[in-house]
């Protein structure tokens, strides 16, 4: 079968550089054109990102030459689908350029991901979404026969929707939920949160992020209408978030808890075992990416970590530990997940891959 053919916007950047990473050698997708900024187009790969790479692994030898683009579609007329890290500034013009020329763009932008015709989708929990795909080229002017915009969800959101979909599968409505988050200085990017502030320190106030877990968080663990033309999302779901950045490189911890509508609630031991067996679509479809445990369970008094932890899978599953009764709501636990990896890219590629086997790119 022969390879579908995909671009990246944002290419030089941090979550653009995990993309790279993640399709160089993908045995569905052909990296095909590399968007960047004006300052860097017409550039080598390689020299553009000179002293910019900060990934562990060395740029890949088949993207190492590759020349630079403009961010726009005639630029990307040999590809079928494109790759968004694009910052939110210029993502909210791009991406829909983009849309509208036919292709299929699969976001890691905030822009889209409450908007009420594009799907807000965590491939672990909610590829269900897409139905509402069609619906979404019909409200555009002219309608793109093959375009459309998918977007996944804040890193943050991601960690916690993963067991709290699991949970509300087994057991019914969730009632509230309450996390903190201890968030890493990746997740701001590059060259991200200073050293000045963030050594020996935690700092309690991440712009947006609060407001990011309690709305998306409806949204991806609500459903579709039948006519799939709305998203029927959880809007009596009460749900406080803390969030909090902490000096850790990779890796999202999050302490929750959450009550549930059916009493009596669940025991420790029930919860523990749904998270172990929960599976999701992009496992029943033999996606590449798909982590083979989507929930790992530990035992452990003090797991997860994220310096432990965080790469299991390569990042694409979640951890969650220290499963427990919750004085004041029902259960509690804590949850990790590599943040630039399901929480980023990772989650991008897969949705990209659902949408492949699901015939969304044909």
């Amino acid at each position: 079968m022969a390879k579908v053919k995909v671009g990246v916007l944002g290419a030089t950047g941090t979550v653009g550089q995990r993309f790279i990473l993640q399709l160089a050698d993908h045995p569905q997708f052909e990296l095909a054109a590399l968007g960047a900024s004006s300052s860097s187009t017409g550039k080598s790969y390689k020299d553009a990102v000179a002293g910019r790479w900060k990934q562990v692994k060395p740029i890949p030898e088949n993207v190492k030459n590759v020349t630079l683009v403009e961010c726009e579609p005639k630029e990307f007329v040999d590809c079928e689908v494109v790759f968004s890290g694009l910052d939110s500034g210029p993502a909210s013009t791009i991406e829909p350029a983009f849309r509208d020329a036919n292709l299929r763009v699969f976001s890691n932008a905030r822009n889209y991901r409450m908007d009420p015709v594009c799907p807000l989708v965590v491939p672990l929990v909610n590829p269900d979404h897409f139905s509402i795909i069609p619906h979404q080229r019909s409200t555009l002017s002219p309608s793109p026969s093959k375009g459309f915009i998918i977007t996944n969800a804040n890193c943050s959101t991601t960690g916690i929707v993963v067991p709290l979909k699991a949970l509300q599968d087994a057991f019914g409505p969730l009632d509230k939920i309450m996390v903190s988050t201890l968030q890493a200085v990746s997740g701001a990017g590059y060259p991200g949160v200073s050293s000045f502030d963030i050594h020996d320190n935690v700092v309690p106030y991440i712009s947006g992020e609060e407001e990011k877990i309690e709305s998306e968080t409806r949204k991806i663990l609500g459903g579709i209408n039948a006519n799939s033309t709305a998203f029927e999302q959880l809007d009596d779901l009460a749900i406080s978030a803390h969030c909090n950045r902490v000096p850790v490189l990779d890796g999202h911890t999050e302490c929750v808890s959450v009550s549930f509508k059916k009493q009596p609630a669940p025991s420790v031991e029930e919860v523990k075992e749904v998270l172990r067996k929960y599976t999701c679509e992009a496992q029943k479809l033999g996606c590449h990416s798909a982590p083979k445990q989507v929930i790992t369970v530990h035992d452990e008094p003090d797991r997860p970590q994220p310096r432990l932890d965080r790469d299991w899978q390569d990042g694409a599953g979640v951890n969650v530990g220290r499963v427990r009764k919750c004085p004041v709501f029902d259960i509690k636990f804590v949850a990790l997940s590599n943040n630039v990896m399901i929480g980023a890219a990772t989650s991008s590629v897969m949705n990209a891959e659902i949408a492949l086997a699901k015939g969304y790119l044909a």
